[in-house]
């Protein structure tokens, strides 16, 4: 558990800054609203009532990438989630920026610019160095507290996210505080029943190294997705391979080969393969095959079968603890969601502890009308959700751990 100091123990009358992930999908040069304005305006709604003074922190995409843009469309999503004024400006740490943050009345918000924009902010560096850049050096003075609450981020070593807490009281934040206490528990908590992880999505590479980093932990794996192909091609089957277009499967099998054979050899008996897939058929309707019928690699498969889920679904049922990484198919696609919300509707309605973890995955709770309350957690991170599941160190959590108790 982790024993960093959280908004709690935050003294009254601050001027705090605080760290948020706002990053988002843009469309037309403008960022979509998401569930991330929803979880972070808790955070935000309560430092304002409590009479702080806020100034809020996020990044954009990346430069030279599309989505790295201006975060000024943010805030007026923001503002929207948090029921009251944010102002932005178009500047991180330069005297417009600061002129602003010394302007902050009782209970108001400022979201500053894109942090990306600043030249000491991505390298990935330690945080004594970070804490010594610009850009910390020229915030913190005008600061009495900062506070991260940009759990999905956690896992990078950014001047936003390890550099404040050495030179600044630094607290968690509620999404910080609630993401790590769900994702660390599969770690940290003892289950009376069986533990059970659903494995899917496209990035195999993330999922093979937690299904072999949890070893015993997980009872067993129900797999899909791109993950659940390479593992059927390991145990023989025609499928997982990059056919149709599709750039998914071989580079990735060639990089975790011989780590998918030792998981398959070590976990056979937990691990649960796909007994049917799902593929476009020349009708354009959703058409299934069983893996044992499947020729030479035909086709390119997007969703696990029916019969698969009808097995699955037992499993999730009399399951203890259900945490989920990756969606099982191609959800986007009306044709192709059966997979993945067959499963999620199964763990909804078993009375367990539940994580879903991943953008794609908790996109599809709310795409199909599932209920977010059916679940324990529905956790807004993606590589920090990774880490958790597999133990390794959280950077900017290590530093808030190390700043507790400093006041």
């Amino acid at each position: 558990m982790a024993t960093f100091d959280t908004i709690d123990d935050l003294p009254a009358d601050k001027r705090v800054l605080v760290r948020l992930d706002l990053n988002s999908p843009i469309e037309d040069g403008e960022p979509q609203d998401n569930r991330r304005f929803e979880r972070h305006a808790e955070t935000v709604r309560e430092l304002a009532e409590a009479g702080h003074r806020v100034a809020l922190m996020a990044h954009q995409g990346r430069p030279g990438r599309d989505d790295f843009t201006s975060l000024s469309g943010h805030a007026e999503i923001l503002a929207d989630h948090v029921d009251r004024d944010v102002a932005f400006v178009a500047d991180t740490y330069g005297d417009e920026a600061l002129e602003a943050i010394d302007a902050l009345g009782a209970g108001e918000v400022l979201l500053l610019e894109n942090t990306r924009m600043c030249d000491d902010e991505l390298p990935e560096e330690s945080p004594e160095k970070k804490a010594e850049t610009e850009f910390v050096q020229t915030l913190a003075p005008h600061f009495d507290a900062y506070v991260n609450d940009a759990y999905s981020a956690a896992h990078r070593k950014h001047a936003s996210l390890v550099g404040f807490p050495l030179v600044l009281p630094s607290y968690a934040g509620r999404v910080m505080e609630t993401e790590y206490e769900a994702n660390t528990a599969i770690a940290t908590r003892e289950f009376d029943g069986p533990v059970t992880m659903v494995v899917g999505g496209t990035k195999a590479t993330d999922v093979i190294g937690v299904m072999d980093a949890l070893d015993d932990r997980v009872d067993r794996f129900l797999l899909g997705g791109v993950a659940g192909e390479l593992f059927l091609r390991a145990a023989g089957h025609p499928v997982g391979h990059d056919v149709s277009g599709l750039d998914l499967f071989d580079e990735q099998w060639a990089e975790n080969r011989e780590l998918i054979e030792s998981v398959l050899d070590e976990r056979g008996d937990a691990i649960r393969l796909a007994t049917d897939l799902a593929y476009e058929g020349t009708d354009g309707d959703r058409a299934e095959v069983a893996v044992d019928d499947i020729g030479e690699k035909e086709t390119g498969y997007l969703d696990v079968g029916s019969e698969t889920v009808a097995a699955y679904e037992p499993a999730i049922r009399e399951s203890d603890a259900v945490f989920v990484k990756g969606a099982l198919g191609v959800f986007e696609d009306e044709r192709f969601a059966d997979g993945t919300v067959g499963v999620l509707e199964a763990i909804a309605e078993t009375d367990c502890f539940s994580v879903v973890g991943g953008g794609d995955t908790s996109r599809a709770i709310e795409m199909y009308g599932l209920d977010e309350g059916d679940f324990s957690h529905v956790s807004i991170a993606g590589g920090a959700y990774i880490r958790a599941l597999t133990g390794e160190p959280l950077p900017a959590v290590e530093v808030l751990e190390a700043a507790a108790g400093r006041r």
